[in-house]
C-alpha cells in the first residue's frame, strides 16, 4: 500500500487533493498544526522516518492577497521558505521517492509576455506586492530540481493559476479578491447596502482555476510516467504551469459575483488602492499536451463556491 503525506491537509488546496486522492491501494496520512509544526526540521524528519511515506503532496504554505503580502512580507518568505525547505529535505532524508510541491503564477515576471510559458521564470523583475512570496515559491522549484540532479529523486514542481473553491480564506483583510468579493456582495445584501467598494480600477486581468481542477491536475502529474514528465519539462526547468488558458478583468470577475450573489446595488472601483500585475495569464500547453484539461468554467465555479460559503457561514467568517 503506498503511503501518501498530503502537507496542508486543513487547507483549501490540501483538502481538495484529499478529496480527489483514490483511496484504493493507499494509506492517507495527515497531521494537524498542534501534532507537527512544518517550520521545525526536526519534527518534520522525525515525523517522515517514523510515518515511512512513499509521496508527499507539499500543499502547505503562507498565503493572502494583494493586502496580506504587503503587511507581512517577512512571514511570506521566512515561513514559506522554512516548510518547503524542511518538507523537501526532510523527504530526501527520509528515502521519499516522489514528491509534488506545488507553487503560484505570482512566480513569473510583472511585466511577463502573455501568456506566460515556464521559460519565462527569471526572466525579469517581480510584482513588488508578493515578492517575498515568489522568491520563496520559486526557491521551492530549484530545491526540487536541485535534489533531482544530485540526488536522483523524482520531485515535480506545478505552477497554479489564482486559485479559489470550497475551503477558501474569507478573512476581511488577509483573502485573495474571489473569497474577499463573496463575503463583500453577501454582507452587503445582507445589510441592504446601496454600494460595494473595491480595489483598483477593475482593468487588470488575471485567470482563475477551481481549486478541484487543481486537484485533478496535481495528481495527474504527480502519476505521469517519469518518460512522459521529462519529455515535456528539463532538469533546470521541470516546473509546469496549471491553467484554463482564458482570463477576464477584475471588473468581469466581480460583476458576476455580484450576480451570483444577488446583490442589487452599484460598485465603485477605489483607483489610490493597488492593482497589481497588468496581466497573469499562464500558458498550460505543456500541460495540456499531457492529457489535462480542467473541466469547471469560471461562473460554474464560482456558483459552486457561493455554495459552499453559504453552507458554511461559520467556518468562513473568521473575522
Amino acid at each position: 500500500m503506498v503511503k501518501v503525506f498530503i502537507a496542508g491537509h486543513r487547507g483549501m488546496v490540501g483538502s481538495a487533493i484529499c478529496r480527489q486522492l483514490n483511496m484504493n491501494n493507499i494509506e492517507l496520512i495527515t497531521a494537524k498544526r498542534d501534532q507537527l509544526d512544518l517550520t521545525n526540521q526536526l519534527q518534520v524528519e522525525n515525523f517522515l522516518k517514523v510515518k515511512k511515506v512513499d509521496q508527499v503532496y507539499l500543499a502547505a504554505a503562507k498565503v493572502g492577497g494583494i493586502h496580506a503580502n504587503n503587511a507581512y512580507p517577512a512571514d511570506f518568505i521566512y515561513e514559506n521558505l522554512m516548510i518547503q525547505n524542511n518538507i523537501i529535505h526532510s523527504s530526501y532524508r527520509s528515502g521519499v521517492k516522489k514528491l509534488l510541491f506545488l507553487g503560484s503564477s505570482c512566480i513569473y515576471p510583472k511585466l511577463a509576455k502573455q501568456p506566460m510559458a515556464e521559460d519565462d521564470l527569471l526572466s525579469g523583475y517581480l510584482e513588488p506586492t508578493n515578492e517575498p512570496y515568489a522568491i520563496a515559491k520559486i526557491a521551492g522549484i530549484k530545491m526540487c530540481e536541485s535534489y533531482n540532479r544530485q540526488y536522483g529523486v523524482d520531485y515535480r514542481s506545478i505552477m497554479p493559476s489564482n486559485l479559489y473553491g470550497p475551503g477558501d480564506n474569507y478573512h476581511s483583510e488577509n483573502s485573495h479578491v474571489i473569497p474577499a468579493l463573496i463575503r463583500r456582495f453577501h454582507e452587503a445584501k445582507e445589510r441592504d447596502e446601496d454600494e460595494v467598494v473595491v480595489w483598483g480600477s477593475g482593468l487588470v486581468m488575471r485567470e482563475f482555476l477551481h481549486v478541484d481542477d487543481m486537484a485533478s491536475a496535481a495528481l495527474h502529474v504527480m502519476n505521469l510516467e517519469i518518460r512522459d514528465y521529462r519529455q515535456h519539462t528539463t532538469p533546470m526547468l521541470s516546473h509546469l504551469n496549471v491553467g484554463t488558458g482564458t482570463d477576464c478583468t477584475i471588473k468581469e470577475l466581480t460583476e458576476i459575483i455580484s450576480d451570483i450573489v444577488g446583490f442589487k446595488g452599484s460598485i465603485k472601483w477605489d483607483i489610490a488602492k493597488p492593482d497589481g500585475a497588468p496581466r497573469k495569464l499562464m500558458d498550460s500547453n505543456k500541460l495540456f499536451g499531457l492529457g489535462w484539461q480542467p473541466s469547471l468554467t469560471l461562473r460554474d465555479g464560482l456558483e459552486d463556491t457561493y455554495r459552499w460559503y453559504l453552507d458554511n457561514l461559520s467556518l468562513a467568517r473568521i473575522s
